[in-house]
């Protein structure tokens, strides 16, 4: 599978966000960092796909990984709103234990 040589530029800088995301997913300590990391691996995945969605060297995009970008972005603002909540929630509850 041969890429248009912008292709092949974005879906090198996909690769690249995505392991600087999961640096910060497996190094950071602090949850917070861990969820923005998170977020940023999930963009260099979206970039991939958009640079890869390619059937034929001339032809049209193919539609299915850009409907399965706009799922995983859908999914990943879920994700990180309930994640980002759960964080809330334990914060306030180590909080309360601090008071007594």
């Amino acid at each position: 599978m041969s890429l248009p040589p912008g292709a092949l530029l974005y879906a090198l800088a996909g690769v690249w966000i995505s392991v600087i995301g999961l640096r910060g997913v497996l190094a950071e300590e602090e949850w917070f960092r861990r969820i923005v990391s998170a977020n940023v691996m999930g963009s260099g995945v979206f970039l991939l796909l958009v640079a890869l969605a390619r059937r034929a060297p001339d032809g049209p995009p193919d539609p299915v990984p850009h409907g399965m970008i706009l799922t995983g972005l859908v999914v990943a603002v879920s994700a990180t709103a309930l994640m980002l909540a759960l964080l809330g929630f334990l914060h306030d509850q180590q909080d309360g234990e601090d008071d007594t």
